[in-house]
């Protein structure tokens, strides 16, 4: 998909070097990829201590063989 953006030219140069990208089109995917991961672990602290568990619960009991 073509996509036309006004991206501050500075900007993406010292992240093509910092990241030691070949083309522009590589150090933005890996932006929004490393942006988008970011974002999931932010909202996957927040779950943090919100959780209950089952004091009785034996995570040991599964690794039994079959």
């Amino acid at each position: 998909m073509a996509t036309n953006l006004a991206i501050d030219e500075n900007l993406l140069l010292d992240a093509l070097k910092a990241g030691n990208f070949k083309t522009k089109k590589d150090t933005v995917n890996e932006a929004l990829r490393e942006f988008i991961q970011r974002r999931k672990q932010a909202e996957i602290i927040k779950l943090f201590g919100s959780i209950d568990f089952d004091p009785k619960y034996n995570h040991k009991r599964g690794r039994r063989g079959r």
